[in-house]
This record gives structure tokens, sequence and C-alpha cells, in this order.
């Protein structure tokens, strides 16, 4: 990834970066300590989703059986799977954009002012119409060269009118939905929801500049040359919990004073650091020369693959990325040469990067107006913490019980489906093994036939067990507000088992999913989207239609609420103007987008504008005029009686050898009484030869 951006560099002497490096690392210190009792719990949940077996998933001391029974791993991922088929069921990211109700710096209508409304105005004495700056925005370019375009709603009836605003906020969320699909977005999403499952909170930085090469062909001379460029678009990555250290005292990323991201870079990692911009390839030079220096965390050694090679960690530079405030006294202490552009403030916005005691960047923040650039959204909302709560930890217990009992009856089984003998050897023979096996003969010197060698037998208590662990998965169920009927359980009984209950279930469970998504609509969607609109105002100077008074609407919970009740709505109101009493009443071209977009259909795809509907309502015409005309022609022979001159009856085959007709019997024409044919006239008596 190459970041463009253009922000101010601050100037660090040489001997003053120790200072600056111990400030980041108090802080990293602190963000660590902070976060102490979450990575207990990412542990925990981690552990049950892979079935590692350690003391924290044993249920009593005496267990043998090491079975794990891992329904968590099913619960995690039912849940990301319903997330991801509500927000990417249609290929379309569930974010829009739309104008205020009351846009400023562009005009909610504009219209072709006729000669009647110009001397309607005139008139009224009303102020003279706006200049195109005033109301157009970024869209003067495409609608300017109409000189009688003006602001607002037309006085006349059906004079052709606009929406800039509108048109406008269409624009921009074709822009960001491009923009996503361009730097493959979904996979970054789905890697930081799944994380929010398991962990219970995802993370996404960016978006960041990203020089994208564009594969080009072009005729030259007859041949095809390969001329690839680049392009400037957003892009966003997905952040680990493992990694991310927010400020302690924050309970969201908008009041954290700052964050740090850790990395684990290779030599080679390290080093492409120098072709980005703003990095200081002689640091990272020293800074390689310094060698490997990455800390390995106690969570590493379960979280990564037990096969890995020891010297991968060895091999490998800890890197910190600070994204934070830095108060101007403390900028001054440690002899920060600070801009003029912000000496008037008490604090900067700033982005260092730190490895090996060198300082490799240090930027002021470069985003306007300045973000730490990073989202992230809890599955369930933790109160008064920043990180969130997940499915895993959710069915801590439930898991824990079914691991248990699953192992109780495992255990008893040993025992109960096996014989243990009691042996008197006192009245046996010396020196016998005790060995028991099928034909085995144990020599009795004393005592009564069958007291000496006793089989033991114990009870089955499985059913119990599994009983319980019955009762411990239905409770895993309720703890996650995830019914195993929705991800594949067969054997349902009770209430599941009627179609009636089954929809209730499902109901139910959709209540728990609403939630985990409006906290996705909250904390991701909007505030990416709000993200990408700045980013677009701030770098995207190639597209001004994009530019207006916008706001971001997440629509999550809108695609699972109101999608089907808002496309039963519109179709309802579509058969009520076939009344043509009402028809008038009703914005037909405008109902018949928004059907479109209530079922994800791009309107400016399928629907046709006025213009283009008055042009094929005139082709229509045209063709039932022409149908209508050739059906009134009259045929030039009329069919005659069933059989009569050779005419075949009505779905009847001339060419069936089987004589049958190989079709339907034919209709024909009656005969009545007194004509040939019909079978009730008086025969006349033959004569007598």
């Amino acid at each position: 990834m190459a970041e463009e951006e253009t922000p101010e560099v601050i100037q660090v002497e040489a001997e003053e970066l120790p200072g600056l490096i111990g400030f980041i690392k108090n802080k990293f210190l602190d963000a660590e300590t902070g976060r102490l009792s979450d990575e207990r719990r990412w542990l925990s949940a981690y552990k049950n989703y892979r079935g590692i077996n350690d003391t924290s998933s044993t249920y009593r001391s005496s267990e043998k059986s090491k079975v794990f029974v891992r329904i968590t791993k099913v619960k995690v991922l039912a849940a990301f799977g319903q997330i991801s088929d509500i927000l990417f069921a249609n290929n379309k990211f569930p974010i829009t954009v739309s104008n205020t109700p009351i846009p400023e710096g562009i005009a909610e209508f504009a219209h072709l002012a006729t000669p009647e409304e110009q001397t309607i105005m005139e008139q009224a004495g009303n102020i003279p119409f706006a200049e195109l700056d005033d109301f157009l925005g970024g869209l003067k370019d495409k609608y300017g060269k109409a000189s009688n375009l003006k602001e607002g709603p037309s006085i006349i009836p059906n004079s052709p009118q606009i929406e800039p605003a509108a048109i406008a906020a269409r624009n921009m969320e074709k822009q960001i939905h491009d923009q996503l699909i361009n730097t493959n977005a979904t996979n970054v999403l789905r890697h930081a929801i799944f994380e929010s499952a398991l962990l219970g909170t995802g993370i996404i930085k960016g978006p960041f500049n990203y020089e994208k090469v564009v594969n080009n062909w072009k005729m030259i001379d007859g041949e095809k040359v390969f001329e690839p460029y680049t392009k400037l678009i957003p892009k966003i990555e997905a952040v680990s919990c493992w990694n991310f250290y927010p400020d302690p005292s924050a309970t969201s990323i908008e009041d954290a004073e700052y964050v740090i991201q850790r990395h684990r870079y290779n030599r080679e990692q390290l080093r492409d650091l120098s072709s980005r911009p703003f990095f200081d390839e002689e640091a990272i030079e020293i800074a390689l020369d310094h060698g490997p220096q990455y800390e390995e965390r106690y969570f590493e050694n379960t979280i990564y693959s037990e096969d890995e090679d020891p010297l991968y960690s060895e091999n490998r530079y800890e890197v910190f990325e600070y994204w934070g405030t830095l108060d101007l006294h403390l900028a001054d202490e440690i002899g920060l040469d600070l801009p003029d552009s912000v000496s008037n403030l008490d604090s900067v916005q700033i982005n260092a990067w730190i490895v090996n005691d060198k300082i490799i960047r240090c930027v002021l923040n470069p985003f306007m107006p300045a973000r730490i650039p990073y989202q992230a959204f809890p599955y369930e909302l933790n109160p008064y913490q920043f990180f969130g709560v997940g499915v895993a930890e959710n069915m801590d217990d439930a898991q824990l019980l079914m691991n248990g009992h699953m192992r109780m009856a495992i255990d008893n089984l040993a025992l109960a489906g096996n014989m243990v003998f009691d042996i008197d050897e006192t009245q046996l023979v010396p020196g016998q093994n005790m060995e028991v096996y099928p034909g085995k003969i144990f020599r009795r010197q004393s005592g009564v036939t069958g007291t000496a060698v006793n089989g033991l037998k114990f009870p089955n208590t499985a059913p119990e067990n599994l009983q319980m662990y019955q009762a411990a998965r239905q409770l895993a169920d309720e703890e996650t507000g995830i019914p195993s009927i929705s991800h594949g359980q067969t054997g349902v009984t009770g209430t599941g088992r009627t179609a009636a209950g089954l929809s209730m279930i499902m109901g139910s469970a959709g209540l728990s999913i609403k939630t985990v998504v409006k906290n996705i609509d909250d904390f991701l969607l909007r505030p990416l989207g709000e993200s990408f609109f700045q980013w677009n105002m701030q770098f995207n100077d190639d597209n001004a239609e994009i530019i207006g008074d916008l706001e971001i609407k997440p629509k999550g919970v809108a695609s699972v609420m109101q999608k089907e009740v808002r496309t039963q709505r519109l179709i309802t109101l579509l058969q009520t103007i076939a009344n043509p009493m009402l028809a008038p009443f009703i914005k037909i071209p405008n109902l018949i987008r928004e059907l479109a977009i209530s079922q994800d259909i791009d309107p400016d795809q399928l629907v046709n504008n006025t213009d283009e509907a008055a042009i094929f309502a005139d082709i229509l015409r045209g063709l039932n005029e022409s149908q209508n005309s050739t059906e009134s022609t009259p045929f030039s022979k009329q069919p005659g009686p069933m059989g009569a001159n050779g005419s075949v009856p009505v779905g009847a085959n001339p060419m069936d050898a089987s004589g049958v007709g190989g079709g339907n019997i034919g209709v024909g024409v009656p005969p009545v009484a007194g004509e040939a044919g019909f079978t009730g006239n008086i025969q006349e008596p033959q004569g007598r030869g």
C-alpha cells in the first residue's frame, strides 16, 4: 500500500528522538496494561473456538476424557454467516448517501424557467434568480449550459425540473461503492466482522491513499500497446484486536486521545516502508542494522501456530504506529520543530512510527478534519468499556458445561462398559498371574466357589450426563441468541416442530442479530462512510459532481427490518394507482424508482426517465395499433363444417399417419335438421328390386 497523503512533516533533531520515543513507549505501556483483562477474555474465547484443552476448559479435576465439543465454533461461524448475509446478500455495500433536508451550497430543486414563468416572476416583483454558482455546486459544468436553469421548483405544472442535491448524493454513493469494490473491501470487512463475532470487537483502518495500477491497452497504428497507469483511490485494511492498543480511558474511537498499532515486520517488510511517503530511509536502515528486537507476548504462543519456526519471532521487528494528540508544551520540551500553522493550538494530531528506538516517520495528521483513522465496532456493547463482547464469551459457561458432562458420560461408559474384579488372594494358590482374559483359570485352594474372584459392574449414568449436555447446549442457544436450528441442527423437538413455532424461534433469533447489525451501523458503517466522504472531499479532484450537502446513512438494519416491508408497501401503492381517480395524485416515476431501490436495483440502469418513457410509450402505442388492425382483417376464406372442403379441424394434425388426428377433436359447424348429414332425417324406404 502506498500512502500519498500531503501532511506537513515534523522535523525532529537526532539528539531529541529519545524524548518522543519515550513518550510513545509510555503510552504503549499504559494501553497494554489497560487491556490485560480483555486479553484474558480473548484468549479464553479463542481456545473455546479452536478446542484447545487447558485448565480453563476442565470441569473437574478427575476428568480422564479430553474430548472438546466445539459448539463455540459452530455458534461463531453461524453469527458471522448471518451478519455477512445481511450486509452483503446483494453484493452491494449497505451504505447510502442522501442530501440533507435543507441542503446548503446546492439547491434541492432546479428547473427550466419558461417565458411564462419569467413574466409571472417579474409581475410579482420577486428577487431575480440566483446565479448558477449559488445553487448548482459541483454540477455547474454539467448543467450550467442551460442559461434558463433556475433554482427551486417550477410554478408551472409539468415543467421539467431536476434535484441537484439528490443527484450529487447519488453520484457520491456510486463513487464510494466503486472505491470499495476496487479495493476488495468486502473481504476486509468480512475479516473484521468475523473477529467481532469471535473476540467481541472488529477494527478497520483507513481509508488511506492507495495508488492502484490500472491495466490499460491502446490501439496505436493498428497495434495493441500496453500502457498501464496509476489511479489514486482510498483503501482500508483490517486490524486484529491483538495488535490494537487504544487509550485505556476511552470507551470509543471518538473519545480516544490516541491509539497504537503494533506491527510484526520482517526485514523486507520494514525496508519496503522506505518507498512510502514521509518515511525516513536512513533511519530505517539504521534500525535494520541494529537487528531484530521483537518481543513475543504471552498470548502469541497460543494464537499462532504451534508448528511455527522459533526463528520466525527471532527474525522480526516490533514497530509501533502512533496516532494521537501531542500537547504543544510537551512538543516544546522534546524539541519538536512545529510549523507556524499550529502555533495557536493547545495540541496537535500526529502520526509517528518507531522501531529499534528510531523514529522512521513523524508527520502531522494528514486528514481534514483531523481524526484517528480507525473504526472499532463491538459485536455486543460492553458497558463503559472500549472492547465489546463476542459470541464465544457469551457462551463460555455453556461450553464448559457441555465439555464437563460429555467427558463425564465418556468416563462413566469407560467404567460401566468394562468389568472390575475383586480378588481374594488368600483363597488362591500363590504365585498366579492376576491378569484377566477369556478362558482364564484361577487355581483356588480354599473357600466357597465364587468368593475368590468377583466381577464388579458400575452403574451407567451416561444418559443423565447426556441429558445435562443437551440442557447446556440449549443454554448456549439462549446465551448467544442463535438457535441451533438456524445452523442446521436436525431432530428438532418441542416448539420448533411446527411451522408457527419455527417462525417464532427464527423471529426471536432475528432480534439478537438486529441488535448486532445496529452496532455495526453505528460504529462501523456510518463512520466508515463518513471517512470515505471526507476523503473524496479532500483528495478527489477528478469528480466535482459529488460535491454537496450530504449525509451518510448506514442500511444494515434497514436491510433486515425494512426492505421487505417497504417493497410490499410500494407494490400496494402501485396497485392503488390503477384507480384512474387516484393516479393524478401519485408521482409515478418516483414511485417506480423507489420500488427499484427497495429491491437493490439501480434505477438508473432499469428505469427510464420522463423523456425515455414518452419515447417507449409512442413505440408501444404504434405496435398496439398495428396489432389491432391485423386482428380486425376478415379471413379470405371462412372455415366450413368439420371435414368439409378438405378443412382440418382445429387441433388436428394433418400429417399424423395414425389417422387419429394427433390432437383434440376439432369443433366444426354442426348440421341442422333437413340438411345433409343430419342423423335425425327420415330415411326414405329402399325400393325392392
